[in-house]
Order: C-alpha cells, then sequence, then structure tokens
C-alpha cells in the first residue's frame, strides 16, 4: 500500500516539475522575444500579445511579467552605452554644456508620451490591445517606413549631439504613436527622427537612449501599480525572462547598428506587412464576428 502511495507522489511530483519546467520554457521564449523586437521597429509589445496569447502565458501576472523582462532589455542599452552614459554623468556633474544638452533633450523627449501615456494609457488598453487593432497597426507602421525611407531629403543632423531642443521635442511627439501596441515604440522615434532630418545611424542611436527613461518610467510605474501579483513563487520565472531579454537585447541592438550601415529599414516594413497579414488571418474568426 506504501509502495502504491508513493507511486502517486511521485507521479504527481513529476507532473509538478514538468509545469515548472513548460512555465520556464516560456519565459525564456517570451524573454527572447522581447530582447529581439524592443529596438527593431516591429514592435515589441504587438508580438508579447500574440505570443503570451499563443502560449497562454496572457493572464494579469504574464502582463507583469512582460513589464518585468523589459527592463533586462533596457539594461542591455545601458551596458552596450556604458561609457557614453558614464561620460554624460560626469559632465552633468561638471555642469558640462554638452551633457546637460544630452540629457535634456532625452526629457524633452520623454514628455509627450509620458503625459499622454499617463492620461490615455486606460483608454489605449480599452481599445487598441486587440488583435485587429496589432495587426492594422503593423501594417500601417510598415507603409510609414516605405515613405520615410523613398524621402530623398538630406539629413542635416548626423550625430545625436547636434540635436537641438526643437528636434527632440518633435521625436518625442513622434514617440506617442508607439503607445498604441504594433506601432513600435523604435519604429515611431527612428522614423521621427528621420522625418525631421536626422541621418539613419544617430536616429537610431537617439531611439536608443530615448529607451532608457521611458522603458524605466514605463516599468516601474507598472511594477508598482500591479506590485500584489509579484510573489516570490515567480522569482525564477521572471529571473529566466529578464536574463533572455538582456542577452538577446544585447546582440540585437550591436545587429541593427551594424545593419543600418549598409541598409535601409524597408526589410523591416515587409516583414511588419508580412506578419499583420499573418494575424488577419490568424484570428480571423475572431475578426469576423467583431463585424457581425
Amino acid at each position: 500500500m506504501s509502495d502504491l502511495s508513493d507511486m502517486f507522489a511521485g507521479s504527481d511530483q513529476m507532473e509538478e516539475y514538468l509545469l515548472d519546467l513548460l512555465i520556464l520554457c516560456k519565459a525564456l521564449l517570451l524573454g527572447i522575444i522581447e530582447g529581439i523586437t524592443e529596438f527593431l521597429p516591429i514592435s515589441s509589445t504587438g508580438h508579447l500579445i500574440i505570443a503570451g496569447d499563443l502560449l497562454h502565458f496572457n493572464d494579469e501576472t504574464g502582463k507583469v511579467f512582460e513589464i518585468v523582462i523589459q527592463l533586462g532589455a533596457i539594461l542591455a542599452v545601458c551596458w552596450e552605452y556604458r561609457d557614453r552614459l558614464t561620460r554624460v554623468g560626469r559632465g552633468v556633474i561638471a555642469m558640462d554644456t554638452d551633457a546637460l544638452r544630452f540629457v535634456t533633450n532625452l526629457l524633452i523627449a520623454f514628455l509627450p508620451a509620458a503625459v499622454v501615456g499617463l492620461f490615455f494609457i486606460k483608454t489605449i488598453k480599452a481599445y487598441f490591445f486587440q488583435p485587429l487593432s496589432v495587426a492594422m497597426a503593423f501594417i500601417l507602421g510598415a507603409l510609414v517606413i516605405f515613405w520615410v525611407e523613398r524621402r530623398t531629403v538630406l539629413a542635416r543632423i548626423k550625430s545625436v549631439d547636434d540635436m537641438r531642443w526643437s528636434d527632440a521635442l518633435k521625436v518625442g511627439l513622434a514617440q506617442t504613436f508607439s503607445l498604441i501596441p504594433g506601432t513600435s515604440r523604435a519604429g515611431a522615434t527612428i522614423m521621427g527622427a528621420m522625418f525631421f532630418g536626422t541621418s539613419r545611424q544617430a536616429a537610431t542611436e537617439f531611439s536608443f537612449f530615448l529607451a532608457i527613461p521611458t522603458m524605466f518610467a514605463a516599468t516601474f510605474y507598472d511594477v508598482y501599480k500591479h506590485w500584489q501579483l509579484l510573489h516570490l513563487n515567480d522569482l525564477a520565472t521572471f529571473a529566466v525572462g529578464f536574463a533572455a531579454a538582456f542577452v538577446s537585447a544585447f546582440f540585437a541592438v550591436r545587429a541593427l547598428l551594424r545593419y543600418i550601415a549598409q541598409h535601409s529599414f524597408t526589410a523591416f516594413a515587409w516583414y511588419r506587412i508580412v506578419f499583420g497579414l499573418i494575424l488577419l488571418v490568424y484570428y480571423r474568426a475572431e475578426l469576423f464576428q467583431a463585424f457581425n
């Protein structure tokens, strides 16, 4: 009788172990997706919404998980640009003009999305965190990339250090569109900067730097609001996703900088169209019900 009880107990333990392993695999996959897509103009939020849905990892805890792993991605940028950020920090303390202008530009660019998000994020989540809006944002975002890349405008801003406060404000206004899932924060800021006369390289780097205050603020704000959903039992899951996002984002940032040195963003536009169409096909039943 005791042997039979031990067998069933062992079976329960094995089932629990496999379930935990499955959750960790999901966390690993989502972390990789977050890291790869966060700084590319293809919308990390849109990918995580779909991936979370497919993996059945889209409950309230899953949503907080997606927020936390963003911190891993942004720390990868901080590490990649650690020397520059250290010099800026020292320059601010020493009241260096260039460092103060750089920080001021980031704050100016950060404010529009912060204000709009603070007052309208509930409305945005209610109406735009849906398969149809995500798919359409992917496709419309692709058309914007095609349009911006086809414009023959001579870039007057060759470096991030050449940006004025008015240039930063324009990029900040462009970033507000990224509050709509599927738009892409990186895509909105990079295309916005290029549209207003910034070189492709400078636009991409400014997008990276602008992500630091934007994502830190969004992450800590959402964690503060949902702290009651954080449990020690989920620590391993969050740690795996965090580490995966950090590593994948680190390599994605470096790869993107190398890529844009020789190429345009057109390939990402084609990817957005294909992915958007796949979403429309995948969710066709839900979309059909929405229109009937």
